[in-house]
């Protein structure tokens, strides 16, 4: 480990492959919290390039639960978190609307962390399992086209690493990469960060992590996510080229609505939130929660434009498709229940 720091305090950049070997390295059981910390603050200190993220994600991608099955055209939709805006979990509930648009949606995602109420919690609220195997999870997402993939169970080895991150209370790489390490190999993703600095360093490491395509997305007000108050800006991964784009919500045929529109609270509130939006309930978090599904749907190839993804969406949910793929999750994950570890 010591090597690795004098490293950092040279501010030396890792290669992709030693930035893997050292992850390795700290995800065993002989490194100590502060040389873990030291580590973490070397990096933020030096800054971290494309390849050091992508080390780090395959380092983890390789200490993670066991899943064999290989899933073509399996999507993820997540935001890192950290946009302050209290929004309630748009893309946990776009993540059914893509779903029931016929595209495999393996979403991976967290308890809260810097919201109040994250994916997991309001999944676990309305009745889903969060612990399944790994054998089930893959049964699950190969019966019905969505599972949910709770980090701290695929990510046992992380235990120690996350103490650290809360322990510092400051923004670091581990902040960003949750998004970006799920456990499935995907062939397509729709990451939204909060810091817009970062669309083209994501766009690189998803290209290097061998996506088929991906859109990252900054969302007007630098919410994580695609926003109805203004301006939104992404970067497209698409055969291997990266492109930057923006829209505003008028060029979609959506209304503009302020952040503070959707805002959520609990995972009582945020979990009929949802519930509201996939049964049909018209407004502002319905017009997020399309937007956001449209450029999940377009990502994956299923639209030929975001406006031509939003226009499905809007049908998906019409239809009770997207409440019908709630409902089989959580029947599906109850089921396994006795099956969980």
């Amino acid at each position: 480990m010591k090597n690795y720091l004098l490293q950092l305090a040279e501010k030396q950049s890792f290669t992709e492959k030693q930035m893997k070997e050292a992850v390795d390295f700290i995800l065993g059981e002989e490194v100590s919290e502060s040389e873990i910390a030291a580590f973490i603050m070397g990096l933020k200190s030096k800054g971290e390039t494309v390849e050091e993220i992508a080390g780090i994600v395959k380092a983890l991608k390789d200490n993670t639960l066991t899943f064999n099955r290989k899933f073509p055209n399996v999507l993820d939709n997540c935001g890192t978190g950290g946009d302050g805006s209290s929004s309630f979990n748009v893309s946990t509930t776009s993540a059914f609307v893509i779903a029931g648009a016929g595209i495999p949606v393996a979403k991976h995602g967290n308890r809260s962390i810097s919201s109040k109420t994250g994916s997991a919690d309001v999944l676990e609220h309305l009745g889903i399992n969060l612990n399944l195997p790994a054998e089930r999870t893959e049964e699950i997402l190969q019966d019905i086209g969505i599972a949910f993939l709770f980090a701290p169970h695929v990510h046992p080895k992380l235990k120690k690493v996350m103490a650290v991150r809360r322990q510092l209370k400051i923004p670091t790489i581990f902040n960003f990469i949750g998004p970006i390490t799920n456990p499935i190999d995907l062939d397509y993703q729709l990451l939204g960060v909060y810091r817009r600095d970062l669309l083209n360093v994501f766009a690189e490491v998803l290209q290097k992590l061998g996506r088929k395509r991906a859109v990252v997305i900054n969302g007007a007000g630098f919410m994580d996510e695609a926003s109805l108050q203004g301006e939104n800006f992404y970067t497209l991964l698409e055969d291997g080229n990266i492109t930057n784009h923006s829209f505003y919500p008028e060029e979609m045929n959506l209304t503009q609505y302020d952040n503070n529109c959707i805002k959520g609270g609990d995972s009582k509130e945020n979990g009929e939130i949802l519930v509201k939006v996939l049964k049909g309930e018209q407004g502002a978090h319905r017009d997020t929660v399309v937007l956001n599904a449209g450029i999940g749907i377009f990502t994956a190839g299923k639209a030929d434009s975001i406006k031509g993804g939003i226009e499905l969406a809007k049908e998906i949910i019409d239809t009770g498709a997207a409440f019908e793929k709630l409902t089989v999750l959580i029947e599906k994950s109850r089921a396994g229940r006795r099956e969980a570890i």
